[in-house]
């Protein structure tokens, strides 16, 4: 009985094996552009309805019938809201106006939607009673939302999620610098509602904003991803002072920064090992009943605490009239090649872009 006693005793005194590390926390995150929910889109639904082509749950089903698994899987979904959710509210004076019943709100829950960025030129469409009721549908729908609030400092107030143990804060921001066509009352002040952003560069100094509530961001959560509404409308250039204010958000300790507006894909820079997605284009867009342009792309990022670790390009055709008007799809093989293409020759006129000059 001794060996066995001899054995038992080394063993209790022998070092236990070291653990295994624990497994870096990663975050996937799929990132798409414009959703615009009211308009042709839901003329386009009610339509379908009356005609009794679709049921009133088929309809707030219809527009991710054909990527639901896709969004569905990300730990974390986040879109450009371009509309109002209201029934109230006066037109304010501008080219378009945008507003979809806020039952409509539905089709984002459907969707596996997270969050949603309002900065934008469309959400104060109907005034601060469009964008009250806006907040109350989402909150209602438990869809956290940033860049819009009832003064400048909640507008510029991150959200911040969690997922896998890591923290995300999101900004939204929209600025279109001295180009801006849209009414100067969309802008939150700081007694007055409104979206993220200044007029003009003659209303603020933009780039000192973006650096503060980055940094300010980054004391809460572990990545800062800024969304900014920027750029011109059907055109594929990116402008100087977009690529200052990426830079900025970078190097003020942004992750990753997205953006939107132009309708159309831009190319994705990279600096300092930080991706800029300018533009992912609509995606479920009922602006225009016929766009010229169906393609855009959506983002599906890896993201740890030191920042994303892969960024992965889903091409799209985001719009497939007539038999699935409005409703995207991602598309692979060779359908998706001339969309990466363009997607590569865009990203490739950035690289070989002058450096662009220290804003302001």
């Amino acid at each position: 009985m001794l060996v066995p006693l001899l054995a038992a005793a080394l063993a209790s005194t022998a070092p236990a094996p070291s653990a295994a590390p624990a497994p870096e926390p990663t975050v996937t995150l799929l990132a798409a552009g414009d959703v615009t929910l009211g308009q042709h889109f839901e003329e386009f639904l009610d339509g379908e309805v009356a005609k009794g082509s679709m049921t009133a749950l088929e309809a707030r089903q219809y527009a991710f019938a054909r990527i639901r698994k896709v969004t569905r899987a990300a730990d974390l979904f986040v879109v450009n809201l371009e509309c109002p959710f209201t029934w109230r509210g006066q037109k304010i004076p501008k080219n378009f106006n945008f507003r979809a019943r806020p039952e409509l709100s539905a089709v984002l829950t459907d969707g596996g939607v997270d969050a949603v960025s309002l900065a934008n030129n469309h959400l104060y469409d109907y005034g601060p009673d469009g964008l009250v009721d806006t907040m109350t549908t989402l909150m209602a729908r438990g869809i956290p939302f940033f860049g819009a609030g009832m003064n400048l400092a909640e507008a510029r107030r991150p959200a911040i999620l969690k997922r896998n143990g890591l923290t995300i804060a999101f900004l939204g921001y929209f600025y279109l610098d001295d180009h801006n066509i849209e009414p100067k009352e969309v802008y939150a002040t700081a007694t007055k509602p409104g979206v993220a952003g200044c007029h003009s560069s003659h209303d603020c100094d933009i780039g000192a904003w973006v650096a503060e509530d980055v940094r300010r961001a980054a004391a809460q959560a572990d990545i800062v991803i800024p969304f900014f509404h920027w750029g011109k409308e059907a055109q594929h250039q990116v402008f100087g002072y977009q690529r200052r204010l990426a830079h900025i958000a970078i190097d003020a300790g942004a992750k990753l920064v997205l953006g939107s507006h132009p309708h159309v894909i831009h190319g994705i820079e990279w600096y300092k090992g930080v991706p800029i997605v300018y533009s992912l284009g609509n995606f479920i867009f009922g602006g225009n009943w016929g766009p010229k342009d169906e393609y855009a792309i959506a983002v599906r990022a890896v993201l740890q605490r030191a920042g994303v670790k892969s960024l992965t390009v889903l091409p799209m055709q985001f719009t497939n009239p007539p038999a699935h008007r409005f409703q995207p799809r991602f598309l692979t093989g060779d359908e998706a090649k001339p969309v990466l293409a363009r997607v590569k020759a865009l990203s490739d006129a950035l690289v070989n872009a002058p450096l662009v000059a220290p804003l302001r």
